[in-house]
């Protein structure tokens, strides 16, 4: 991994940043929210020991501890609605408050309270719906109102259709049947059945009131009923005092919510959705995302809202209802606004009277969360590109100081000199020590070049005197009266001479080549014609061998010095000579293209050993056998000092 890369993955760690700024908005906000829910305990407390004095409306509804076999709950409508049958003109503050009954749950019922009328609406499931005959409903698809009033007095509505439309109910009078006109209906058929939707005086409905729906051609008379025996259930309503207390209570954005000791709602006063301003409430989508990661959970916020059946049995107002306060936190899934929620239990003296619900939005710190979470991502996103900017720019300096430095190196060493100024040496940080302390290397390794390429001439000046001296002594030995055995070690020692008289003769070619080829100056010559020349006189040096010129330019002129390059040539040929066979063909080949020309010289012959092949043109350095005295490794030197 490069230089940039590397710098880029630490940049990353910039990112640790808005992760704690996150947790310390997340502390912040948890810290507000307990001192929310704190304020909400003791305003729900006082509220609660305010609502004490009020133990008989409270305990109104449930006086004897029994509600009945099942409660039916009036809604409060704001409206009135019209009798045509439908339901979504109910004006009813829950979001569903058709309750469920029936043996299949096919029987769906709702009522509700406006002013002095009840109102009732029940959804019926019927295959074959039997309309009233005459006078009689007995053998009639009919809904029945059962109505107890405070004296134990029974009063029955029945509601039987000769037709869909507007109905009069009948109500029963001893062991008759009258029209009631007090009661109106509307009976309307639909695809899986009917619909019933009446209105009946407040004073009519009594204290407990039941609903029968009875199919006539069922196998029983009863399809369904809201209570068992004959005692209907308490029909349970807002209570106006109460009502009219909590409104006294609550402030914007606070719902106030009064039960009994059962649950039933009592009073409610207050709404905790207040409108919020531009950019506060809801989070952008992207920040949503990264918040909800470190938001902390809490129950869904819809699950505050106002039971739908008129009875609060969420788990915290049943620990209320218990007796143990309990505050609870609601959080949207999808916006992320939170309700704080505080259930408090109502006591009149040692008797629990009923409970206070108290719940509030936390819009205001939703708003600076948002604000805080949003402007931190902001600059979080800003440093971190900056950082990263900055580290790739650094680095991309760094790196072409170091290619620099990289590429000075390669290029300082040549075959004739070292190069060991380098750049970045002026630098007073790690990049300019590395450069200093190769430039103090490469000097030291020039030194050493230099006296290795001025050894041979020194050795060659030093060893020639004495040389001429031993040579000069055996020749006089030769006219001596010498033993046999004399002769031959006088003979040995002369070839020794001669040996040594080559080598001294080959590293001063060597020389004066390197001495030539400084001092000779560059012509303009055709390299095709000098060519055609001296590899005709080849021919009659090694006529064991068939030299071949193929040339590929009818002329190439270069630069340089031919004598230099028949040089070169020499050199390579004796070597194609020596490592080829009698007969074999050499072939030396001339390629001449735009600003370059190319020459070469082909044998058959035994291949390079391999690890000569790194080696080939160094000094001192062949791959004959060792039996040779003519050839030292310098031929192919001098070819590539000439080259």
């Amino acid at each position: 991994m490069n230089l940039k890369r590397q710098l880029l993955l630490v940049s990353l760690l910039t990112l640790v940043l808005p992760w704690a700024g996150c947790q310390f908005i997340r502390e912040t906000e948890s810290a507000l929210r307990e001192g929310q829910q704190q304020m909400l305990s003791g305003t729900a407390q006082a509220i609660a020991d305010s609502l004490s004095q009020f133990p008989d409306e409270l305990l109104e509804k449930a006086g004897d501890g029994i509600y009945g076999e099942t409660p039916l709950y009036a809604h409060p409508l704001e409206s009135e609605p019209l009798l045509d049958g439908y339901v979504d003109d109910w004006t009813v503050e829950a979001e569903s408050p058709v309750s469920q009954r029936g043996q299949d749950g096919a029987i769906r019922i709702v009522v509700g309270l406006h002013g002095q009328y009840l109102f009732v609406h029940a959804d019926v499931a019927d295959n074959t719906v039997a309309f009233r005959r005459g006078r009689t409903h007995d053998n009639a698809d009919r809904v029945e109102l059962v109505a107890l009033d405070a004296a134990g007095e029974k009063t029955t509505f029945v509601f039987a259709a000769e037709a869909p439309g507007a109905l009069v109910a009948r109500r029963n009078v001893g062991s008759e049947w009258v029209d009631d006109t007090r009661v109106q209906a509307y009976w309307r058929d639909t695809p899986r059945g009917y619909r019933i939707e009446a209105r009946v005086p407040r004073r009519l409905a009594g204290e407990r009131l039941g609903i029968v729906v009875t199919d006539s051609d069922g196998d029983r008379s009863i399809r369904s009923a809201s209570f068992t025996g004959d005692r209907p259930g308490m029909l349970i309503s807002m209570s106006p005092l109460l009502s009219a207390v909590a409104e006294g209570y609550v402030q914007p954005g606070l719902r106030l919510i009064i039960t009994d000791t059962y649950g039933w709602r009592l009073a409610q006063a207050g709404d905790i959705r207040q409108p919020s301003s531009a950019g506060e409430g809801e989070s952008a989508g992207w920040l949503r995302v990264v918040y909800d990661l470190l938001l902390e959970p809490g129950d869904e916020a819809i699950l505050a809202d106002p039971d739908p059946s008129g009875r609060e049995q969420q788990p915290y107002v049943n620990r209320a209802l218990s007796g143990v306060p309990e505050p609870q936190l609601f959080r949207s899934s999808a916006t992320g606004r939170a309700v704080v929620a505080v259930a408090q239990p109502i006591w009149s003296g040692n008797v629990q009277t009923g409970a206070v619900i108290l719940q509030q939005g936390t819009d205001a710190i939703l708003s600076l969360r948002n604000q805080a979470l949003t402007r931190l991502m902001n600059f979080t996103l800003i440093a971190t590109l900056g950082v990263a900017a900055a580290l790739l720019g650094y680095a991309t300096w760094l790196s072409s100081r170091i290619r620099r430095l990289a590429n000075a190196a390669e290029l300082a060493l040549d075959g004739r000199q070292v190069r060991a100024d380098l750049p970045s040496a002026l630098a007073n940080d790690e990049i300019g020590d590395l450069s200093r302390s190769f430039s103090h290397v490469l000097r030291q390794l020039g030194n050493y070049n230099n006296y290795l390429r001025t050894l041979a001439s020194k050795l060659s000046h030093e060893i020639r005197t004495p040389l001429t001296i031993v040579r000069s002594s055996l020749e006089n030995l030769e006219h001596e009266d010498l033993s046999d055995a004399s002769v031959e070690y006088t003979t040995r020692a002369k070839d020794g001479v001669e040996r040594l008289q080559n080598i001294i003769n080959a590293m001063s070619e060597a020389n004066r080549v390197e001495e030539l080829i400084e001092h000779t100056e560059s012509e303009a010559f055709d390299l095709h014609a000098v060519l055609t020349s001296t590899i005709a006189a080849y021919g009659d040096a090694w006529p064991e061998r068939e030299f071949v010129y193929d040339s590929h330019a009818d002329s190439a002129v270069v630069s340089g010095s031919p004598e230099l390059i028949i040089q070169m040539l020499d050199k390579l040929a004796d070597n194609a000579v020596e490592f080829s066979q009698y007969g074999d063909r050499i072939t030396i080949t001339l390629d001449a293209g735009s600003g370059h020309a190319i020459l070469s010289v082909a044998n058959p012959g035994p291949p390079l050993p391999e690890r000569m092949r790194s080696q080939l043109f160094h000094s001192m350095v062949s791959v004959r056998d060792r039996g040779s005295d003519r050839h030292l490794g310098l031929g192919l030197y001098i070819a590539r000092l000439i080259a």
